[in-house]
This record gives structure tokens, C-alpha cells and sequence, in this order.
């Protein structure tokens, strides 16, 4: 079940409790009345302002707003949600004793959640989600002989302690908890369904619970999302579990389970859509009788230690969309798999694993991929052509293989339209760079190009001056020849830039410090922040492994660049990192290299510069590394170096 659907669900489920107690209003009691106004008067003067305007003593709380009465003018619903409210919840809510709907969330709300309301013998739904409440979750006593509660989301807040489970035990209406995003710890609860056979949704997700999975929670016959994502829980996946065989969404992503998946439980989940076991400790293949998850739909198990081969079968589980195997110990030829069988198939994830061979043509039949990523396999051979096919392919990752023939690859993608992210370094050893292809009008979305570690021969290519949405140039570690072109600057949205460890020729350009990106206050990306799950640049005091967090770099070190450095560098104002070492660059540093305030590392070491380190360094309150040495400079060192 996607997130939409859950979501869907639980609208559904709250329309169905409205639905079943509006009426037109009437007149609330004064009871009803004076229970409001003391819930108003406990928030914050400046936060429920607002909402004293509509409150007032002399009019009836059926009309006020937020509030909905039923027939006999009992106040059955209170709905204010995302009205920036701050404050406790008092617990006089809970004398409104014919409250079926209560809903706070999306506000500021702080200390406890009263105990009475979960206990209440009337609210039906209860949400309280995104605010900032704390301390334990509790039962009041004694309890009532009926819990009519349906619905409860304590999502997103500050809760802590123990899960309490006996407090289920007594709802037997209850359907869907959603606890996520808290800081409770202990045992998983298992009590759901001890007297409620229509418990459908159980979100844990993002709390610090810790233990096995309990086998009780398999006795759930109506549970449909079973999410625990992010939290401390070991052991192995209990047999029992798989007897709840209703599952659609099932996610234990990020904890510490481990073990191996059994074929022969694993065919009970025949309802199962989505199946999270990433980010564990699994080991051993995926069975084959995965195909017989006909619903099946998303398929994550990256970050885990299995290994083997994929099962022919997978290709029987048609209405795939994503699988993702990342980070694994999987080898073998993906020949076996038969993936025109899967015309749903938007992402295959196949990246750090062992697999080898060449890439089936079948993979080319999934005309809705979106993404494919198979970087850091022992694939080789060259890719077909039809791999230009894939008109709905926005990423493509295929860096540290043995593909060769990138002449092949860029001209079967020059007329794609969509692909924003083309990451395909370390392949393709001793190869020309393409020139040929100038006139292209495809690339026409590219915003990161990363061809690095190839031993390319040839000149920066004039095709790249076409790509007018690039961010990010990654040409690093190649043999490339030649000037930096003066059309580089036509690049408005390049701010990143590493064509370092070439053989480039000639003077620094002015041209490279027109960049439009550079001169720019503020970068603004839209990249995909996918596209590296390595590290793109590690220097001194800087790592980037994320795109959108990539640094406004211009690095062209380790090339044969002459010339001085001009001072139109000070345009760069959103420079955050300049590497021209090791060229041969003459002249003095300008003063205005200083004025870039952003700059937190600069290396012009092993060049011939002259004269003295300008004053300034200290302006730059950012800086972490500067690295001037083996130059011919003279002079006082300034402070701060």
C-alpha cells in the first residue's frame, strides 16, 4: 500500500466516522460551551487570538469555528488543524462527552496528551499529529467498559517511553494507529489484535523500539501496513508474521534484523505491494517463489549482505515498479531475468553489488524507467542502442564497470529529452572523447553530466556548450587536451565544475569567471538528490555526498594552465571552493580573490605565483584550508594562514 493509499484510507475511514453522527446543529450546552472556552483560555493569548474572534460566550459553540454539532446540539466534532496553536490540550475536551472527531494537528501544541481522551467513551477519531507533545502515553482509570476509538495519530511529536499495550486490549473498534516520528522505546506492542479483528494500519516508524518482532502480531488477520522503519529492533523475521496474510505494506527499513528470507513463508503475503526489509542485516538469495507475489509492486532489500543470483521468477511479479537491491553481495548475469515481463518497471537499483555480463536487451523493454542505476558492478560489453528507447529514463548511472564505447552510449541518448542525470565515469578506459555530435537538439533537461576516471583523450567537446540546463560538470581524471573554451560561460546554471587531473593548455580564461551560476548570490538546484551516493568531491575539511548539498566549485587542478589569475575571480561571489593547484600559472593572487566571503577552501600550490599573499584572509570567515605553498612568494605571512 503506497502512501496515497494509506492515506486515502484513513480519510475514508474519517469521513465514515463523520458520516455516522452530523446532522444539522442546533444549540450546545452550556457545559459543552464552558469546556471550549476553558480548552481556549489554557492555549497561548498570542496563538489563539484568532480564534477568539469566532468564540464568543454569546453565540451558540455549534456555529464557532472548528466545531460541528449534532441533531440534539451535542458538540461531535472539534477540527482545527494547521491553525499555528500553541499551548497543552486541556483536558476539559474530554467532558464533551458526545466528541466523536478531535482534530489538532499541524499546530504547536506542547506538554502531555490528556489520558482521558484516549480513553473517552466517545471520540471515535483522534488526531493530534505534528505539534509538540511529550511525556508518556496513558490510560486514565478506571476505564470505561467501551472504547469506541477508530483512529488514532500521534505522528510527529515527542512522545517517550514504553508503548503502553495493555491500553488496546479494551478497543474493540479500534483500526489504525499511526505512532511515528517519536521517541518511544522498549518492546514492540503486540496487543492490537486481541479484541479488535478490524485492526488494519500500524505505523511505529521513527521511534527507538528495540527487541524481536513479536510473534502476536501475525494474529492480526486484518492488518493490511505493518510499518517499523527506523528503529532498534534485531532478531529475525518470526514465521507468525507471515500469517497475517492480509499485508499490502510491510517495512521494517533501517534496524537490525537479520536472517534469511523463507520461500515458504514469504508466498503467504499474496496481498503484499510493498515489501521494505532495507538497510538490515539479511543474508542468502531471494527465493524463487518471490513470483508468486503477483501484487507485488516495490521491492526493497538494499543495504543488506545478501548474495546469489536473481531468480528467473522475479520477471513473474508484473506489476513491479521498483526494485531496488543496492549495497549487496549479488552476482551472477541478469540474462535469467526476463524484464519485458515488467512493463511497470520505473526504477531498477542494482548499484555496489557483483553482478557481471552485459546488459540484456530486455532491460531496454521498460519503456516507463525512470531510473537505472547499475554503477559499481563488473558489467562490460557495450550498451545497445536501444537503450535510447527508454523515453521516460531521467537517470542514468552506470560509473565504475567495463562498459567501452562511449561514442555508443552518448550518441543512443543524444535525442533524449528527459534524462536530467548521466553519471557514466570510470568506464570506457583510453577512449576519444565524442565530438560529433554538435548538432544534437537532445540532452535538452541535462543538469548533471559526470564522465570522470576514463582516461579520455580529445578536447572538451563543443556539444557541452548545447546542454543550457547542466549544474554540474564532472570531466575530472582524463587525458583532455586543449583550451577551457570561452563558452563555457554560456552555462547559466553551471556552478559546478571539475575538469582537474587533464592535460588542459593555455591561460586561465577570462571567460571562466563570467560564469553566471558563480557570480550569483544564491544557488538555486532542482537536482535530483539521488544522483550520488558517494562522495562526489572529498578534499581538506569538505565532503559532499549528496548533490544538492554539492559545493559552488571551480576545480582545474593538475592540468598545464598558464597565465595570471585575473581579478575578475571577485565576481564569484558564491565560490565555495577554488583548487588551481598544480599548473603553471604565473603573476600575483589578486586582492579581490578575498572579497569572496563564501569561500571556505582555496589551493594555488605548485604554481609559479609571485609577490606577496594579500591582505584580506580574515574577511573570509568561512575559510577552513588555504594552500599557497611551493610558489614564489615573498613576504609577511598575513594572520589566519
Amino acid at each position: 500500500m503506497t502512501k496515497m493509499q494509506e492515506l486515502q484510507l484513513l480519510l475514508v475511514l474519517a469521513a465514515l466516522v463523520l458520516l455516522s453522527f452530523l446532522s444539522p446543529a442546533t444549540s450546545c450546552t452550556e457545559q459543552e460551551k464552558s469546556s471550549l472556552l476553558q480548552f481556549l483560555g489554557e492555549l497561548s493569548p498570542d496563538s489563539s487570538s484568532k480564534l477568539s474572534r469566532s468564540w464568543q460566550s454569546g453565540t451558540s459553540c455549534c456555529t464557532w469555528e472548528g466545531i460541528a454539532c449534532g441533531s440534539n446540539g451535542t458538540v461531535t466534532e472539534l477540527s482545527l488543524p494547521s491553525m499555528a496553536l500553541e499551548g497543552p490540550i486541556s483536558v476539559s475536551i474530554a467532558n464533551l462527552t458526545g466528541l466523536r472527531r478531535l482534530d489538532l494537528s499541524c499546530n504547536s501544541l506542547s506538554g502531555e496528551l490528556p489520558p482521558e481522551l484516549i480513553s473517552s467513551g466517545s471520540v471515535v477519531f483522534l488526531d493530534v499529529s505534528f505539534n509538540r507533545l511529550n511525556g508518556e502515553l496513558q490510560e486514565s482509570s478506571p476505564s470505561l467498559p467501551h472504547h469506541p476509538l477508530q483512529v488514532l495519530n500521534i505522528s510527529h511529536n515527542f512522545f517517550a517511553g514504553e508503548f503502553p499495550s495493555t491500553i488496546w486490549e479494551e478497543k474493540s473498534d479500534l483500526v489504525a494507529i499511526n505512532a511515528s516520528h517519536n521517541t518511544f522505546s522498549g518492546a514492540l506492542p503486540s496487543s492490537f489484535c486481541i479484541s479488535s479483528p478490524s485492526f488494519a494500519v500500524l505505523d511505529l516508524s521513527y521511534n527507538l523500539f528495540s527487541g524481536s518482532i513479536p510473534a502476536e502480531i501475525g494474529k492480526c488477520s486484518s492488518l493490511r501496513v505493518l510499518k517499523a522503519s527506523n528503529n532498534e529492533i534485531n532478531g529475525s523475521l518470526p514465521d507468525e508474521l507471515f500469517d497475517a496474510s492480509m499485508l499490502e505494506h510491510l517495512s521494517f527499513l533501517k534496524n537490525g534484523l537479520e536472517g534469511e528470507l523463507d520461500g515458504k513463508q514469504i508466498t503467504k503475503l499474496k496481498n503484499i505491494v510493498v515489501l521494505d526489509l532495507g538497510s538490515n542485516n539479511f543474508i542468502g538469495d531471494i527465493p524463487g517463489s518471490i513470483g508468486q507475489l503477483k501484487r507485488l509492486e516495490e521491492l526493497h532489500l538494499d543495504y543488506n549482505r545478501m548474495s546469489g543470483e536473481l531468480p528467473s521468477a522475479l520477471g513473474n511479479c508484473t506489476n513491479l515498479k521498483i526494485i531496488n537491491l543496492k549495497y549487496n553481495n549479488f552476482r551472477g548475469e541478469l540474462l535469467k531475468v526476463n524484464f519485458s515481463g515488467l512493463p511497470n518497471l520505473k526504477v531498477l537499483d542494482l548499484e555496489s553489488n557483483k553482478f557481471s555480463g552485459e546488459i540484456p536487451e530486455s532491460v531496454y523493454s521498460c519503456s516507463n524507467l525512470t531510473s537505472l542505476k547499475l554503477s559499481s558492478n563488473k558489467f562490460y560489453g557495450q550498451l545497445s542502442p536501444r537503450i535510447g528507447n527508454l523515453k521516460s529514463l531521467l537517470f542514468l548511472s552506470l560509473s565504475n564497470n567495463s562498459f567501452v564505447n562511449i561514442a555508443n552510449v552518448i550518441h543512443a541518448l543524444k535525442n533524449s529529452r528527459k534524462i536530467n542525470t548521466l553519471i557514466i565515469g570510470t568506464n570506457f578506459k583510453g577512449e576519444t572523447m565524442p565530438e560529433d555530435i554538435a548538432t544534437t537538439d537532445g540532452f535538452q533537461s541535462l543538469q548533471v553530466l559526470s564522465i570522470p576516471s576514463c582516461s579520455l583523450s580529445g578536447k572538451i567537446p563543443l556539444w557541452l556548450s548545447k546542454l543550457s540546463k547542466l549544474e554540474v560538470l564532472d570531466l575530472s581524471k582524463n587525458q583532455l587536451t586543449g583550451s577551457l573554451p570561452d563558452w563555457i560561460h554560456g552555462l547559466n546554471f553551471l556552478y559546478f565544475i571539475d575538469i582537474s587531473n587533464n592535460k588542459l593548455t593555455g591561460d586561465l580564461p577570462t571567460a571562466i569567471m563570467l560564469m553566471p551560476m558563480l557570480q550569483s548570490d544564491k544557488i538555486a538546484t532542482q537536482l535530483d538528490p539521488r544522483a550520488f551516493e558517494q562522495p562526489v568531491y572529498a578534499g581538506p575539511s569538505l565532503t559532499y555526498g549528496k548533490n544538492n548539498a554539492l559545493p559552488a566549485m571551480l576545480n582545474l587542478a593538475n592540468n598545464e594552465l598558464t597565465g595570471a589569475i585575473s581579478s575578475e575571480v571577485g565576481r564569484l561571489k558564491s565560490l565555495t571552493l577554488l583548487n588551481l593547484s598544480f599548473n603553471s600559472l604565473s603573476g600575483q593572487i589578486p586582492q579581490q580573490l578575498f572579497d569572496l566571503t563564501n569561500l571556505q577552501v582555496v589551493d594555488l600550490s605548485n604554481n609559479h605565483l609571485s609577490g606577496s599573499i594579500p591582505p584580506g584572509l580574515n574577511n573570509l570567515h568561512f575559510l577552513t584550508t588555504f594552500d599557497a605553498s611551493n610558489n614564489d612568494l615573498e613576504g609577511w605571512i598575513p594572520a589566519g594562514v
